[in-house]
């Protein structure tokens, strides 16, 4: 077997040489004489050339197109909190730079504009392909600001990245299998700001995943974004189970979140620098990386394994 994609593609190299043999046969067909005389017949080989190679490399259909990004903050109060603050504003640079756009679902923020959890949906080509690896879990050292003594403090937070489902591609979800809440929408604070109960979450009883969506003024809009967000945690759970029955492992019924999963540090104090954990990948340029989104060399490195 020979893993080619850490999104959840794997294949084995039986079936790559099969793709191979499929690709050398159709590119012969580029050759042979009046291939351009059914222009039509020769742009769907072109086309069919292209989507074998990308399986065959491990690249996925949904990497191509949008995604979901919700950050969470570990334990540690504001600090954690701040902290995801912190990697949502580098996540916007990063998008401001790729030409991304971005909505917020959903967020529950504290009273110094931290945020205890917020969700996201990005709008961008390519999208869900350079910002999947960027799930798991991130490390600030700093000194403190919510600390009178100014002692260093350590802080996580969890970054999850979900891939947003083509309508053919959504799985079937009966109504008995959900069960939809609804409350106001919150501002910060927790201050309601609708009197209308326009906000949905809705759990997933099978697995008990729940998907909270505020940000339509229509309580049905929201329900059907929150819908669209549980289609990508159930993609999630069913990649999580291919990949752990090739591996050979168990995984819960649930997408609990794994907070062992360390992937970043970001040390303010007492010296500066980021490093990727899986990639040794590491620069000093920690305000290029916070406040400008200058993630690439970790994306791109991290794509490379």
């Amino acid at each position: 077997m020979r893993r080619l994609s850490k999104g959840g593609i794997v294949l084995f190299m039986e079936n790559t040489s099969e793709i191979n043999k499929e690709i050398e046969n159709l590119e012969s067909k580029m050759n042979e004489m009046g291939f351009w005389d059914n222009k039509e017949k020769a742009q769907e080989i072109i086309k069919k050339i292209k989507e074998l190679k990308e399986e065959r490399d491990g690249v996925s259909a949904l990497d191509k197109g949008n995604a979901i990004m919700s950050v969470l903050a570990g334990a540690g109060g504001d600090d954690s909190e701040d902290f995801a603050r912190m990697l949502l504003d580098m996540y916007k640079a990063y998008f401001g730079r790729k030409n991304f756009s971005y909505t917020t679902l959903h967020s529950n923020t504290n009273d110094h504009n931290g945020y205890r959890n917020v969700t996201i949906e990005i709008d961008g080509r390519n999208a869900y392909g350079l910002l999947k690896n960027e799930s798991g879990v991130h490390r600030l050292v700093r000194i403190s600001p919510f600390n009178a003594n100014a002692k260093r403090h350590t802080s996580f937070a969890m970054v999850e990245v979900l891939p947003v489902i083509p309508p053919t591609e959504r799985k079937t979800i009966h109504p008995d299998e959900i069960r939809i809440e609804t409350s106001k929408s919150s501002g910060p604070g927790g201050q309601n700001v609708n009197k209308r109960e326009t906000a949905v979450r809705i759990v997933h009883i099978p697995t008990n995943i729940s998907v909270h969506v505020a940000t339509e003024r229509q309580q049905d809009q929201n329900k059907q974004k929150a819908l669209e967000v549980l289609q990508s945690k159930l993609y999630k759970l069913e990649e999580e189970k291919r990949r752990a029955e090739i591996e050979g492992r168990q995984i819960s019924k649930t997408t609990e979140i794994e907070w062992g999963n360390q992937i970043r540090s970001y040390v303010l104090h007492p010296y500066k620098m980021v490093k990727d954990h899986r990639t040794d990948v590491e620069t000093s340029d920690v305000e290029g990386v916070l406040e400008k989104g200058e993630i690439d060399k970790f994306i791109e490195e991290e794509q490379k394994l």
